[in-house]
Formats: structure tokens, sequence, C-alpha cells
């Protein structure tokens, strides 16, 4: 009978052991797989300021008037008179673009009493310039003026932005590498501070973001001066 117990108390406790040993085992796997898994995520920005190198100049103008006929032959003159005002100023033809008037019957418009419509007809017309010759096109819009001496209001912009040419920047691609490489190595250095603050060494890259490129006005003043920004993140792996 003593010996029965003693079997299984044996058993028992080599199964007690195991369990111990096993335990041990899995706790020493987890913290090896933690040790193995420490990593540091770094973000690195890199700016740029660049000179837009296209812009978009619509010169608004419209007529008024209530004889459909005598206001087509307004809108010709006046497009006549604007176009060889950009040709004079040496803007090209295939600059230019010239798009269909937009007659408007105000007398058909409920908005409108027959006591508040002095012109039945208004036409709304554009010129549009777009030119990748940034320094002329801005020099040209503060000589707009002087087509009102020959009878020609360039209008001002219905929606209240603040400078009637939009200015783009379409080199990108060109700077694309120099600025993730600067953003990279930005990141870098963020990580191996974080690292030697930690009693660490930096390892290898585990994975890499190179993030979204934005394009804005530096300011509102200067909307030909764009400030280009890409913010890449870098997961790196730290070691002891």
């Amino acid at each position: 009978m003593k010996s029965i117990q003693f079997k299984y108390w044996g058993e028992a406790l080599i199964l007690a052991i195991g369990l111990f040993l096993a335990g041990g085992a899995i706790k020493q796997g987890i913290v090896q797989f933690k040790e193995m898994d420490r990593t540091v995520t770094a973000k690195g920005l890199s700016e740029k300021e660049v000179k837009a190198n296209k812009a978009t100049w619509p010169l608004k103008f419209k007529e008024l008037g209530n004889d459909p006929s005598e206001i087509y032959d307004c809108i010709e003159k006046d497009t006549r008179i604007v176009v060889e005002f950009l040709k004079k100023n040496g803007i090209q033809e295939d600059e230019i673009s010239l798009a269909p008037p937009v007659m408007v019957d105000q007398q058909a418009n409920m908005s409108y009493s027959n006591e508040m419509v002095r012109y039945r007809y208004k036409a709304n017309c554009v010129v549009t310039v777009v030119s990748k010759n940034v320094d002329l096109v801005r020099k040209m819009v503060s000589k707009q003026a002087s087509l009102m001496r020959e009878g020609v209001t360039i209008v001002g912009n219905e929606y209240g932005e603040d400078s009637p040419v939009s200015y783009e920047f379409t080199g990108l691609n060109e700077i694309k590498p120099e600025m993730i490489a600067e953003a990279t190595k930005n990141a870098r250095k963020t990580a191996e501070q974080f690292a030697k603050d930690s009693d660490s060494e930096l390892g290898k890259i585990r994975t890499a973001d190179q993030g979204q490129f934005s394009i804005d006005d530096r300011d509102q003043n200067t909307p030909w001066i764009k400030n280009v920004r890409v913010v890449t993140t870098v997961v790196y792996t730290l070691k002891d």
C-alpha cells in the first residue's frame, strides 16, 4: 500500500517539476521575444521653400445691355483688346485661352424685379493665361489697370480670393529624393538620441513610411513662394 502511494507521489512530483520547468521556459521565451522585438519609432521632417513654376491668371470682364447682338459685338472688341494687351507684354499665343461668354437674362431671373434691372442681359467673359513665366505674369497683373483706358474693366474675384492669380509648383518629383533622404536622416538622429538615452544601440530599419508631401503657400502675401513639407516615419530595432 505504501509502495503504491509512493509511486503516485513520485509521479506527481515529477509532473510538478516538469510543469515548473516548462513554465520557466515559457517565461524565458516571452522575455527573449520582447528583447528581440525592441524597436523605436522616429519621425523626420524635411521642409523646402521653392518658387512656383506655373501661373494661372483668369482675366474676367463683363458686358451689360438690352440688345444681345450689341453685347456680342462689345465682347469681341473687349476680348481683342485683352488678347493684344497680353501679347504685347510677352505672353505667347499658346498660353492664352478664350472661354465662350456666358449670357444671363436678368429679367428672367425671379430674384430681380423689373425696377431693379436696368440692363436685361449680362455677359460674363474670361480670358485665361496659363504660363510658366511666373515673373512676367506677376508684372502684368500690376499693369492690368491700363486696360481701363481702352474701355475694358477687369472685375474682381467673385469668391473673395486673395490673389487673382493661382500659382503652382509642378517640380515635386525633382526634389523628392533629396527631401526623403533629409527626412530619413533627421529621423535617424532622433532615434540615435533615444537609443543613447536608453543605454541601447540603434539597429537596422524595421519599416519606413515615406509620408505624404504637402505644398502650401509660404504666406498669404507671397503665394508664388511655396513651402514643401514631408514627414518620414522610420521604425528601428534596438540592441544592447
